[in-house]
């Protein structure tokens, strides 16, 4: 990361400002991106690298659990992955699937809980998931089928999860069923299910265009103690929306951690290149271009940076959220392709910076809400703000 000169905004402490420049020394000096390299393997290492130095203390909530601090400070959160995706976009997902992985658990878990994962995660010793979505129930979570049933002091788990980021090398998976108190999302329970448990099964192994561990869960029978309930019955879907509140503004940090490595990619190109006795760089269409990529990382960081400064205000931010990731991720994939543009035909080869960039970016613009989902919490939260209920 070339430009620290946003760290001196009035959304950080300079806390912040030495943590981002300590991690790009360090990224600089640890990540080294392989191209072709086996995802599995090479996400199991930077887990247990990442902990090792001491980055994944970040992830979780509580001192006493192996946390950087009692809560989870959203900024460092949004920084860390803003710098990892920068220099490597699957050290990025490594950190924040420990982070959302497990961050029900900060936030719900009971005492032992907390004591049995926490620590291990923030230490890399035991790799995290987040197991909410089906083959039919992605945005709309409320139509889960999933089903956890009690039996004694047990609950029987039958069902199946997809597109489970760490499917297949996770050590425990915080897993959403229908538990049936009440219908749609009010009758579903978040749970703990450890990898290895009889009757849960990696049903299939998904490869996506940026590669990183991903599958599809299935369970039949499965049976877990009933202290493996995370909060209360029925508090499902308020544990998932927390926990998805504190780490959706961080998939904006992560995309304009990918789109400023684009623009520093496309500068040294347009500077490089030589065309027609000048350098691209000289054409005004290319400084055109450049001063809108420029322009756009500037805007999409500062609705990511205002949202985590009012997170960790306390205060609440669905809309500001959602504003950022529909930002960030929108403005990242014009921005890359922009800088692909400028690449030419070497911009579509396979292990250029670009055209790996150019894969990480696309599913941001999916998970953890799609860019159209973000658009319809924007429009209610700014309706309802004016007392207007939608019909649909």
């Amino acid at each position: 990361m070339a430009d620290f000169d946003y760290l001196s905004w009035p959304f950080f402490e300079e806390r912040h400002a030495a943590l981002a420049r300590e991690l790009d020394a360090w990224a600089s000096a640890n990540l080294t991106h392989e191209h072709g390299r086996n995802v599995d393997d090479a996400c199991r290492a930077l887990v247990a690298q990442l902990g090792q130095d001491g980055w994944l203390r970040h992830a979780v909530g509580g001192v006493d659990y192996g946390g950087q601090g009692e809560t989870i400070d959203t900024r460092a959160i949004c920084l860390i992955r803003e710098t990892l995706a920068c220099h490597d976009g699957l050290a990025d997902f490594a950190f924040a699937m420990q982070g959302l992985g497990s961050g029900a658990i900060t936030l719900f878990g009971s005492e032992e809980q907390k004591r049995a994962y926490l620590p291990r995660v923030a230490a890399g010793d035991a790799i995290a998931a987040f197991a909410l979505s089906e083959p039919d129930a992605g945005s709309d979570v409320a139509a889960m089928q999933c089903a956890a049933v009690r039996d004694g002091d047990d609950y029987l788990i039958n069902g199946e999860k997809t597109w489970i980021s760490n499917g297949g090398i996770a050590d425990f998976y915080v897993l959403f069923a229908r538990t049936g108190e009440a219908p749609g999302a009010r009758g579903i329970s978040a749970f703990i299910v450890d990898a290895g448990t009889p009757g849960f099964t990696i049903a299939e192994r998904i490869d996506v265009i940026a590669p990183h561990p991903l599958a599809r869960l299935r369970f039949e029978d499965c049976r877990i103690p009933a202290s493996n309930r995370i909060g209360e019955a029925g508090q499902g879907f308020k544990v998932a929306m927390a926990t998805l509140d504190v780490f959706r503004t961080s998939v904006a940090a992560a995309a304009l951690g990918f789109a400023r490595r684009a623009l520093d990619e496309a500068v040294a190109r347009a500077t490089n290149r030589k065309m027609f006795g000048k350098t691209l760089a000289d054409f005004q269409l290319t400084q055109a271009k450049l001063a809108q990529m420029a322009m756009g990382i500037d805007a999409a960081a500062l609705l990511t940076y205002r949202a985590a400064w009012q997170r960790d205000q306390g205060r609440r931010v669905t809309k500001e959220a959602a504003m950022a990731k529909l930002c960030a991720t929108e403005t990242a994939q014009q921005v890359i392709d922009s800088a692909l543009q400028m690449f030419g035909g070497l911009g579509v080869v396979s292990g250029q910076a670009v055209e790996g960039l150019y894969r990480e970016i696309r599913a941001l613009r999916i998970y953890e809400g799609a860019s159209e989902v973000q658009q319809l919490i924007i429009a209610r939260e700014l309706l309802g703000e004016r007392g207007v209920k939608p019909l649909a």
